[in-house]
């Protein structure tokens, strides 16, 4: 590759990696996309615990990155991981198809091959995602660093692209009702495509890395660490003492039991019901983990430099979290909007299916991500583009203008009133600009800042920043209140949800069982001590911690570059 056309343009490795990564997502998206129907329709879990293991599933497939960036940057490198992590993904996608073949036939076998198959698309998911992240970063020398914000934005379309055509052509094959009533039979269908694509994806990767995936000079990246490659790579290794290793260990089981103590309110194991094991088990691990590892990087920086560095990452993915917990309402609470208390006529009369309002995030990412691309290149070449943490600040500042704008408009909806869809659209539209500016503005920060011999390792830090970010968006997403539909609801059983909620009226024991039979709320939720009265102010709750969030993530901005020692 010529020093020109590395000046002018993106290396090539960059749509190898492009096209990679796409396919992993239309696995990873496409079976996502399925997972709760099969659950509930072929294995028959139940609705609650179908949704309480999926937030575990997708909770986890943050967290195992950290375990894949470490044992690539001890042991592997990111070749042999992303080889790793794409395969098991393969197999544990195969494994889903031959559960969702055998459901009926032989539902426990069934339900046995299903555990096996998430648990091993969990660890093929932490080998691959850290890695092949990572090495976009390395297909640029250090005086075109500058270039890896529109370089992880053109990554980032690829992840988008994968992601809109599993939301499409899964479904498609996947998920048919018949006469009204789910078709178990053809979730398998789903599972095939979702394996076909990642075995795609890897023979990508396996055919193209050598000849194409290589620094400027030629050499190939992401060898193993201090070996020495065909072509004479040397790769540095992490090295952590055994003092550092021990005492970040003791940390995290401190930290494990603290969190889980106060999410579920016990350090001992007496309650096993699932949710409790879902909260008690995995979301401790998700911050004692991101906690503990934040300590034992920092006991291995060689300079005040490279500490000062890390902690701009961690100090970004910290905001981050708010960022996720807010944008991932999409498929909770917005969903739930969408379907009881919105105005879903589109074009032509068409009535869009409510679980498919939240594809416009995709197909605004697509369209959007070059535009963005491009004009970060534009303002660098004036010397005008602001440094990673303020786009990360606007982004955050974007999520709180949508909620404010979304909050403004069901202000007057009442109990009965219908938002239109154009507001949804809108808030989407607003949301995909802020996502364009932080998601992949920060796996670009982390490539430009992570010393070389725990950058994945540091990019599963990241990751497990959206692991956390999700746990909280299912918290917040727990205190939506009633809709329109449950007004309605318990207008049937002759009952005024209103007067209920204002404690004007008490209900008898009957109708409190009817009540609970319907799910239907007998008190306001709450957050912070504050009461959830209705959708305007439980918007306003984003708006409020993304807002004061993009506040402060600006003010320390200044202090942020000082700390990035001339990383832009």
């Amino acid at each position: 590759m010529s020093e020109t056309t590395v000046k002018t343009g993106h290396p090539k490795g960059l749509w190898v990696l492009f096209g990679t990564e796409m396919w992993e997502r239309f696995n990873f998206y496409g079976m996502r996309a399925i997972l709760t129907l099969f659950m509930v329709n072929a294995l028959m879990l139940g609705e609650s615990n179908a949704s309480i293991i999926y937030g575990g599933f997708l909770a986890l497939c943050y967290l195992t990155p950290l375990l894949g960036g470490f044992i690539s940057d001890k042991y592997l490198g990111n070749r042999s991981c992303i080889m790793l992590g794409g395969i098991l993904m393969a197999i544990g996608q195969f494994s889903l198809f031959y559960s969702a073949t055998i459901y009926d036939s032989n539902l426990g076998l069934s339900k046995g091959v299903f555990w096996l198959g998430l648990f091993v698309i969990i660890f093929g998911n932490g080998f691959f995602k850290p890695n092949i992240s990572s090495m976009v970063g390395s297909l640029y020398p250090p005086q075109e660093k500058t270039k890896l914000d529109s370089a992880f934005t053109i990554f980032y379309m690829g992840i988008n692209i994968g992601a809109l055509l599993s939301q499409y052509f899964v479904p498609l094959f996947a998920d048919v009702k018949i006469n009204g009533v789910q078709d178990p039979t053809v979730f398998k269908w789903g599972y095939l495509m979702a394996c076909i694509a990642m075995v795609l994806g890897t023979l990508v990767f396996f055919f193209l890395k050598d000849k194409y995936v290589v620094s400027p000079d030629g050499t190939p990246i992401g060898a193993k660490p201090n070996k020495d490659s065909s072509k004479g790579e040397v790769e540095e290794q992490a090295k952590f003492t055994s003092k550092s290793i021990g005492i970040a260990t003791v940390l995290f089981f401190v930290l494990f039991f603290a969190f889980r103590y106060l999410l579920v309110s016990e350090i001992g194991f007496s309650n096993f019901e699932i949710g409790t094991l879902v909260k008690g088990i995995i979301y401790p691990i998700i911050y004692g983990a991101g906690i503990s590892l934040a300590f034992l990087i920092m006991s291995s920086a060689e300079s005040k430099i490279e500490r000062e560095r890390i902690s701009v990452i961690y100090i970004v993915s910290f905001f981050i979290i708010f960022f996720w917990a807010a944008f991932e309402q999409a498929g909770s609470s917005l969903t739930f909007i969408a379907s009881n208390q919105t105005d879903r006529t589109f074009i032509f009369g068409w009535d869009m299916p409510a679980s498919m309002v939240q594809i416009f995030n995709g197909l605004f990412v697509v369209f959007l991500a070059v535009p963005f691309s491009i004009m970060w290149d534009r303002l660098r070449a004036k010397q005008k583009e602001p440094i990673s943490p303020m786009k990360q600040a606007l982004g955050l500042a974007l999520i709180a203008l949508s909620y404010f704008i979304i909050a403004h408009n069901v202000k007057d909806l009442g109990n009965s009133g219908l938002l239109a869809i154009k507001w949804l659209v809108l808030l989407y539209f607003i949301q995909t600009m802020g996502e364009l500016c932080l998601s992949p503005i920060g796996l670009s920060l982390v490539g430009k800042l992570a010393p070389k011999r725990f950058a994945s390792l540091l990019y599963g830090v990241f990751f497990i920043s959206n692991a956390a970010g999700y746990a909280l968006a299912g918290s917040l997403g727990a205190i939506i209140p009633a809709t329109g539909d449950k007004f309605l609801k318990a207008e049937t059983l002759g009952v005024n949800l209103q007067d209920v909620l204002d404690k004007k009226v008490t209900l008898s024991a009957e109708q409190v069982a009817m009540f609970k039979k319907e799910q239907l709320p007998t008190e306001y939720t709450s957050f912070g001590g504050f009461e959830i009265h209705n959708l305007y102010e439980f918007f306003m709750v984003f708006v409020v911690l993304c807002g004061i969030a993009a506040i402060i993530l600006a003010v320390l901005t200044p202090r942020l570059k000082k700390m990035m020692h001339g990383v832009r």
